[in-house]
């Protein structure tokens, strides 16, 4: 459905994406996951002709111009900044974005109250956008970008500072466009939102592609060894006996003491946990924590802070 080859965009001296190159299968949901000033947001626009590449190939469903009239009709987009207008109820924004793609009145009305009830705005429809919440312009904004069904859907960080239930409502929304078969392409830097909604992910750091597979080969690829956590007794004495037993077992590893907890990092899981089971250890608990999204995330973007 969507290739990107080799793409490229600097503004002045800043190179915002430097080579990227992926694929984007027809109904797939594909996430963009990197931090602030990654060139997730450029990436999206010069997908969507809002911004013409420096170099570098885009190709929409064979049409290898994403500025055609005929391509941008098949996109959607919902900006990371809010594009409603705020002295418009919440009807007239969507009735209005209707006009401009000449959807007929009759078509038009009956797609305006389906895309209320998927926002959970029906009921506030005659409201002026400006005295909505933060999360209610959220849910305006995303069903703005689909007054015209579009068949490709991109939306850049779209559950930035809304509540909790705001949210989850954009989830279901986004989980039940997939389920349809939008293609969706979704950037974002909350690693559950990545995990939840995306078929695969592509961790994006300077301009580049670090990563991009599924979760699940993510963390098998680049997430590191998982973590067997031994809870022990408080007493110093337990604690020391258990200690030196995990040292006879693994001699080759650190183990690391943080308050009732032993930690011992473990490539291979399964036979260790078979080896603790098999030892004279009588801990109060064993648990297996395995890596998960945010350490495939720093393992592959770094840890230093960044203010960009």
């Amino acid at each position: 459905m969507i290739e990107a080859r080799e793409l490229r965009k600097s503004f002045g001296t800043r190179t915002a994406v430097d080579g990227m190159s992926f694929d984007i299968r027809q109904g797939e949901t594909l996430g963009l996951l990197g931090p602030n000033g990654a060139g997730k947001t450029t990436t999206i626009h010069m997908l969507t002709g809002l911004l013409r590449p420096d170099s570098g190939e885009i190709i929409i469903d064979g049409v290898a111009d994403p500025m055609r009239t005929s391509v941008r009709r098949r996109i959607g987009l919902t900006p990371q900044t809010l594009a409603i207008y705020e002295d418009m109820t919440a009807e007239e924004n969507l009735v209005f974005l209707g006009r401009l793609y000449g959807i007929p009145k009759p078509i038009l009305r009956k797609r305006v109250g389906e895309l209320l009830d998927i926002a959970g705005l029906a009921d506030r429809k005659r409201d002026v956008a400006k005295n909505f919440s933060g999360g209610m312009k959220r849910r305006l904004n995303l069903v703005a970008s689909l007054v015209h069904q579009p068949d490709i859907l991109f939306l850049d960080e779209p559950t930035v500072g809304v509540d909790p239930q705001s949210r989850n409502h954009l989830f279901d929304c986004v989980s039940n466009l997939a389920s349809t078969g939008t293609t969706i392409i979704y950037t974002t830097h909350y690693m559950e939102e990545a995990e939840r909604l995306c078929d695969r992910v592509a961790v994006v750091d300077q301009g580049t592609i670090r990563a991009i597979d599924t979760v699940v080969e993510l963390k098998r690829k680049h997430g590191g060894d998982a973590t067997i956590l031994v809870e022990v007794e408080r007493d110093s004495a337990q604690r020391k006996r258990v200690t030196e037993l995990l040292q006879g077992i693994f001699p080759d590893r650190t183990i690391r003491i943080e308050d009732q907890h032993l930690k011992l990092q473990s490539a291979n899981p399964i036979r260790d946990l078979a080896k603790l089971a098999d030892s004279e250890m009588d801990p109060k608990w064993i648990e297996l924590e395995r890596p998960q999204l945010e350490d495939v995330f720093l393992n592959l973007t770094g840890r230093r802070l960044r203010d960009s």
